[in-house]
């Protein structure tokens, strides 16, 4: 049978019109004489999506009872046996009910493509499974509902279903969203005008590197190795150097040229004469590239034009940007073609710009010493000693005279210096011995022989090797040093790398790992506690290590080797190891990369004491309340104790003459006076209790229609008072009863004492992510935006001088106990003038299905 296709709206937010664009696109095949059928489409109230569904055959919905309620969900074997040609599915990510085939709608879309049904589906971009935590850091709600990439990718077609962010402000505003009561839950919470922005960069985002990983697999399962064009990607080559901004202002522009360029930079550390050591530089060239909207990555690599290509080539490039060599026309005599030249024979059909600058070219010079001898200096010291020392002879035979020996020897003498320049003490030991025997054979008498007849000159020559082995170990001792000094560099500049990431806001532990690859050339690394991957960069193999590095006793040495060689896997602490996939590394690498896995355990303490700070932080929270409610106990017990005091000793004083209404104002003083004490003392008694752990919340699933009922009642209002606006469908959530009755009375209270005449305070409820928002809106005064944090000191408060403003709690108490409850209190402005209060719980835990 042949697979049906998958073809998926994708949106960056609800509203955006995905529904409405895949029942545009179901009217458009229908029209086409396609067999389209409806399996499932959500309205959600929505009269635009509704009336554009009308006139399509509708699959019936099969009705599932959980928990006592009837839901609506896609009848599966109905669509199987109706068989359309296209089926248009709604919510991809949709969590079926407890007791249906699948648990997942996306299941169901599979087994309808298995049947050959092509199927229209819509998705958002917070349900794909990869973006599940960065949608939650960008919106701060969890997505508990969620598709797996791989289901996505495998989709024959992924279109972005586009709308600008302030569109759907408005659309929303305008109610063609959500219904009223929720607008302004949703415009002041998940459909901000930053989230909508960010949640639209990151679906375009996700789509275009899609886009760009089909191309890769393409690319791959065809054996094409040559670049294909269709994104410019520009990679600029630094060296720490003062051309660097030239450079990435150069790749800038050049990237600028093509629709969706990408700009990278790498810097190579090496041993590399061509680059001054500035970290300063490099570190500005970093922020430059930064801002030029590139990413900056950071290699190791003993021979720098072989890394550079490779990183161009693994990162798909086509263009790469250089800058000309500073070296002198001596130097580049002497030690041969530079990184320009060998790039450009290396980089097969990657274009190479050659960028001039300020600093190219060098005067005429000899150059200094270029670290570690390796064995292509030596051999350039063999070659210069075999090529020089005959044409220097040649030379010195066509005017020798009978006085020119002392300029004779000392031309030698030169040749073997130099030589020790270039290759170090081998190729010097070869010039001065083949030195001394031309000079004895062509220059010392008797001529043409190597016989000395003096023994002065056998001294002389003595000497003269001497001279030679002392220059070659000066060098060689020079370019060890410096060599050292070089890698001593390279670890630096990499770990200040890894320390910018992090003082930048970069995971630490991502930045770290990250770092790690790109530095030793890598093909993957993971960071891994108790078999969990806390952070992994490139694609490590799961399989053996191929040897454990122990750092028993303080030091970090390797050590058994197991039978299969894949990767190498050094201990960060007690349930922590980092995995190394690739290259073996050597031991200079080693003192590095020990380096970088102090700086892991740090990141790793440093995460611990943060976990530690959140569990610590209610405890802070709750000893600042209690604090708070401690120090104002004075203030409130003196007022209410002053005035029952005070009615008291009237009522008592016998040579005072009270008439009736005195004596009825004086107790009626005394008994509210008395009323406020005892409150306040039940108050201050029960937080007391609560933030000593004495008093236990009391958590019951509660439903706020059964509770405002009770709170109207204890404020002697009806609801003809207040308008009530609280949705049929608003479900339970947890609380306990009395504490937030107390809350809502509170509330309440201000609102009404603040309203103006005329003015109904308004009760609204509705969800939001997995909490529900309890509003108490007033038309009052309001207040400022920089005092409204001080609503919530103890006793703040309109009015000091009668009984009937308040305890002087208030809104602190409130909050309190919100917070015990595991909810929050905030205040928001309300639209048009005024106050509203927000109260945020947690809604009651969906059980499990399997139960």
């Amino acid at each position: 049978m042949k697979q049906g296709r998958l073809r998926v709206l994708l949106g960056a937010a609800p509203g955006v019109g995905k529904t409405y664009t895949m029942l545009e696109e179901g009217r458009r095949l229908r029209a086409a004489g396609k067999d389209v059928v409806i399996a499932i489409v959500e309205t959600h109230g929505r009269a635009g999506t509704a009336s554009m569904s009308a006139g399509f055959e509708v699959v019936p919905r099969l009705r599932v009872g959980h928990r006592g309620v009837e839901l609506d969900e896609m009848d599966l074997d109905a669509v199987l046996a109706r068989a359309p040609e296209y089926a248009l599915v709604d919510e991809l990510a949709h969590t079926n009910a407890p007791g249906l085939a699948h648990e997942k709608r996306w299941r169901d879309v599979e087994t309808l493509l298995d049947a050959g049904i092509n199927v229209l589906s819509t998705v958002n971009i917070q349900h794909i499974e990869s973006l599940n935590d960065v949608v939650q850091q960008i919106t701060g709600v969890p997505q508990r509902e969620t598709v797996p990439d791989a289901v996505l990718r495998a989709a024959d077609q992924i279109e972005v279903v586009d709308l600008a962010p302030q569109a759907l402000r408005d659309r929303l505003a305008e109610g063609q969203v959500y219904p009223a009561a929720r607008v302004d839950a949703a415009l002041s919470n998940y459909f901000r005008l930053g989230n909508l922005t960010a949640l639209r960069e990151l679906a375009l985002l996700w789509l275009a590197d899609e886009v760009d990983s089909s191309l890769r697999r393409y690319r791959a399962d065809h054996g094409i190795g040559d670049k294909w064009e269709a994104r410019e990607r520009v990679v600029v080559a630094l060296t720490g150097g003062p051309e660097g901004e030239t450079l990435l202002r150069r790749g800038a522009r050049i990237a600028a040229r093509s629709s969706g360029g990408q700009l990278l930079a790498v810097h190579v550390t090496a041993q590399d004469g061509l680059r001054e050591p500035n970290p300063g530089a490099l570190a500005a060239q970093r922020t430059l590239i930064e801002s030029l909207g590139g990413s900056f990555h950071q290699v190791v690599g003993d021979d720098i034009p072989s890394a550079l290509v490779e990183f161009a080539r693994a990162s798909n490039a086509t263009q790469l940007v250089i800058g000309v060599s500073r070296r002198s026309r001596l130097s580049a005599l002497l030690t041969g073609p530079g990184i320009g030249a060998t790039v450009i024979r290396e980089s097969g059909d990657i274009d190479v710009h050659i960028v001039t600058h300020a600093a190219a070219g060098g005067r005429m010079r000899l150059p200094g010493t270029r670290g570690a001898l390796t064995l292509r200096r030596r051999i350039y010291g063999f070659a210069f000693a075999l090529v020089a020392g005959p044409l220097l002879t040649w030379l010195l035979t066509a005017f020798r005279s009978h006085d020119s020996i002392t300029s004779d020897v000392l031309s030698y003498q030169l040749l073997v210096v130099v030589a020790a320049l270039i290759g170090g003490i081998w190729p010097a030991l070869f010039a001065a011995v083949l030195s001394g025997f031309t000079l004895d054979f062509f220059f010392v008498d008797p001529l043409y022989t190597v016989t000395v007849s003096e023994p002065l000159h056998v001294l002389a020559l003595v000497l003269y090797v001497v001279i030679a082995v002392l220059v070659s170990i000066v060098v060689d001792q020079a370019a060890r040093r410096s060599r050292a000094a070089r890698r001593s560099a390279a670890e630096s500049e990499l770990v200040a790398t890894v320390a910018g990431s992090v003082l930048r806001g970069e995971d630490a532990l991502q930045a770290l790992v990250t770092q790690t690859r790109e530095a030793f050339g890598l093909t993957g690394v993971r960071l891994v506690r108790d078999g969990r991957t806390l952070a992994s960069d490139g694609e490590p193999a799961p399989t053996s290590p191929r040897r454990q590095s122990s750092r028993e006793n303080g030091a970090g040495s390797a050590d058994s080797d197991v039978s299969r060689e894949d990767f190498v896997s050094m201990p960060v602490d007690e349930t922590t190891v980092l995995e190394l996939h690739g290259r073996e590394l050597q031991a200079s690498d080693r003192r590095l990369l020990a380096v970088i896995v102090a700086q892991i355990a740090a990141a790793l303490e440093h995460a611990n004491l943060e976990e530690t700070a959140r569990e610590v932080a209610p405890l802070v929270a709750a000893d600042r309340v209690r604090s708070a409610l401690l120090a104002a106990v004075g203030h409130d017990l003196r007022r209410p104790l002053t005035a029952a005091t005070a009615a008291v000793t009237g009522l008592r004083a016998r040579d005072a003459t009270l008439s009736a209404a005195d004596r009825e104002e004086l107790l009626a003083t005394a008994q509210e006076s008395l009323a406020s004490l005892a409150q306040l003392l039940t108050d201050l008694l029960d937080v007391s209790r609560l933030q000593a752990g004495v008093l236990g919340v009391s958590l019951v699933d509660v439903q706020l229609d059964d509770l405002l009922p009770t709170v109207l009642d204890e404020l002697g209002i009806g609801p003809a008072e207040v308008d009530l606006d609280i949705p049929a469908d608003l479900p339970a959530f947890p609380a306990d009863p009395v504490l937030l009755d107390r809350v809502l009375v509170n509330l309440l209270s201000n609102a009404l004492r603040y309203s103006p005449a005329g003015e109904r305070v308004v009760v609204s409820a509705s969800t939001f992510a997995d909490t529900v928002q309890v509003r108490v809106v007033d038309r009052g005064p309001g207040i400022p935006v920089d005092r409204r944090d001080d609503v919530f000191v103890p006793f703040q408060r309109l009015g000091d001088t009668d009984n009937l403003t308040g305890l002087g709690l208030g809104l602190a108490l409130s909050k309190g106990f919100v917070e015990g409850m595991g909810g929050t209190l905030d205040t928001e402005e309300t639209p048009g003038g005024g106050l509203t209060m927000v109260v945020t719980l947690p809604v009651a835990a969906e059980e499990d299905g399997s139960a």
